[in-house]
This record gives structure tokens, C-alpha cells and sequence, in this order.
């Protein structure tokens, strides 16, 4: 069957250049053939369609009715081919396909929005596809079914499968009510802070890494956590956190949302980690290309 199909892309390339030549003699030249062999191969040809595609006149060869209709489908046909080894090499390479990249708004808040926009520039025949998580484990989740190729994402699941690689560190901050005597000062809150105010956090059920990670800040502090409220989105907690609920305790890179009520405060000695997470067995010559880019793009610390 490859075979077959090959032999007609030749045929068609033929009667398109016969047509553009206007004569065997010419078209044999451009095609590096002699002109016996193109004249068996057109005569071939018009056994398939079942009639004669040219005429000759006096100036010539003249497509026929039926050759004039082969002509422009031929064109289409080898026009389409072209961009299928096209296509093909620039995947190959890494250069085109779709690329779908999950990620938190801890992620999106910081360097990962403008890393994106110049993967978009970088790689414009690449269908870069973005969907926004809430949950660490959905996303490494999506990126094991292979719904996602790419998670950038706090806490990874500890999974064999998985390749995780740390991109980027910025600190924790406490986001406090405006006001709150916890919310002045030039230098960062002491972890023992989690203590003198109620904490509003993500529900263990949506984000179990994400709540055990502030509980075990709390319990580094040796104090007490209290629960003031409970949220499934950062600017939910950050609404709660501004209607005096208590503060949240989120990547530092949320302070760019500017929410109204809300003054921010690191959390000294303290830094989260942002990780490139995916399949170990991926050999996609485009994932590891926007590795590569993103390595190139790493920010510094914070």
C-alpha cells in the first residue's frame, strides 16, 4: 500500500509539472527524467483516470477539461503532503504539536506567566494548552494519566513514574487582615506569629499537602494552630483573610493579586519550592525542549 500511494504522489507531481512546462520535453528536463520515461508514466496515468488529460497544439501541450481538474486537486494533494513531512520534521524536533502545562496559582502569581508568554513566542507552531489546578495531587495526577505534559506545581506526589525538578524557592508569606497588629513591622514574622492569630487554610480533603504543610510550621513554632476559616482558592482565601477571618499563609508571589484588606508579611526563615514535574518516561522531543527553555528562564532564589 506505501508503495502504491508513493507511485501516484510522482504521478501527480508529473502532471503538474507538464502543465507548468507546457510540453514533456520540458517537463522531463525540470524532472531529471528522460522523455520516453514521462510519456509512460503520463500514458499510465490517463489509464487510471480513463482519458486524455492533454492536448497538443500548436504551442504545445493544453490540459484537457479532465486534466485541468486533476491539476488543481494535484496541487492540494501535494501541497497537503508537503506540510505532513513538514509537520512531521518540526515534531520530530521538537518544534510543533500540542503541549498542555497544568499549574497553581502560586505558579502563575510568579515567574511561570511571563515563562509562558515566551515559550508562546519561542515555539509559536506549538498548541500550548493551560489549564489551573487547586490540588497538588490532581495535578500530578493529569501529568501521570497523561492528560497534562507538564505540572508546575509546589508539592509533587512521591511517585517512581514522576521526574521532579526544582525550578524555583520563594518565601512563605503571612497575609494578614489590614490593621492587625501582626501586619507592621520592617522585618519578617517570626514563625511563633502562627500562633497569635487564626489561620485560614485549605481544607485537608482539597490540598492535604498543602494544609500538613502549614500545620507542621505551626508545630516547628511549637504553637497552636487555630482554624479561623476554611478555602478552596487562593483569592478565597485571601477575601476571607481581608473580612477578618485570620491570615492565610501562601507563597509569596500571591502579594502581586493586591487584594484590598490584605497586607503581606514574610514568614522568616521559611521558602517554598516550585517543581517541573513529569512522566519519566516521556521522551517527547518537545517536552524536553521546553525543559530546556525553562531552564534558560529559571529565576533566581528568593
Amino acid at each position: 500500500m506505501p508503495g502504491r500511494y508513493g507511485m501516484e504522489l510522482r504521478l501527480l507531481t508529473y502532471v503538474v509539472t507538464i502543465e507548468e512546462e507546457g510540453s514533456l520535453s520540458g517537463a522531463a528536463r525540470r524532472l531529471h527524467m528522460t522523455q520516453p520515461t514521462l510519456s509512460r508514466q503520463l500514458r499510465e496515468l490517463e489509464r487510471q483516470v480513463g482519458g486524455a488529460l492533454f492536448l497538443r497544439t500548436g504551442r504545445g501541450l493544453r490540459p484537457t477539461p479532465a486534466g485541468q481538474a486533476l491539476v488543481r486537486r494535484a496541487r492540494t494533494v501535494l501541497a497537503e503532503a508537503q506540510a505532513a513531512l513538514d509537520d512531521a520534521r518540526l515534531a520530530g524536533q521538537g518544534l510543533s504539536g500540542r503541549f498542555t502545562v497544568t499549574f497553581a496559582g502560586s505558579g502563575i502569581n510568579g515567574p511561570l506567566g511571563a515563562a509562558l508568554g515566551r515559550l508562546r513566542r519561542e515555539l509559536p507552531r506549538v498548541d500550548l494548552r493551560l489549564q489551573e489546578s487547586f490540588n497538588d495531587a490532581e495535578m500530578s495526577d493529569s501529568v501521570l494519566s497523561g492528560q497534562c505534559d507538564l505540572a508546575v506545581q509546589r508539592l509533587p506526589a512521591r511517585d517512581a513514574r514522576l521526574t521532579a525538578q526544582v525550578w524555583w524557592h520563594e518565601p512563605l508569606t503571612l497575609f494578614l487582615p489590614a490593621g492587625h497588629p501582626l501586619a507592621y513591622g520592617p522585618e519578617p514574622a517570626p514563625l511563633t506569629a502562627l500562633g497569635q492569630i487564626p489561620l485560614v487554610i485549605w481544607p485537608r480533603e482539597v490540598s492535604p499537602r498543602s494544609y500538613d504543610e502549614i500545620i507542621a510550621l505551626c508545630h516547628q513554632a511549637a504553637v497552636m494552630p487555630r482554624i479561623g476559616a476554611e478555602g478552596r482558592s487562593s483569592q478565597t482565601l485571601l477575601a476571607l483573610v481581608a473580612a477578618g477571618f485570620g491570615a492565610a499563609v501562601l507563597a509569596d508571589s500571591h502579594r502581586v493579586l493586591r487584594r484590598v484588606g490584605v497586607t503581606p508579611r514574610r514568614l522568616a526563615d521559611t521558602r517554598t519550592t516550585l517543581h517541573l514535574v513529569w512522566r519519566a518516561d516521556n521522551t517527547d522531543p518537545l517536552l524536553h525542549r521546553v525543559l530546556d527553555s525553562l531552564a534558560e528562564l529559571r529565576p533566581s532564589s528568593g
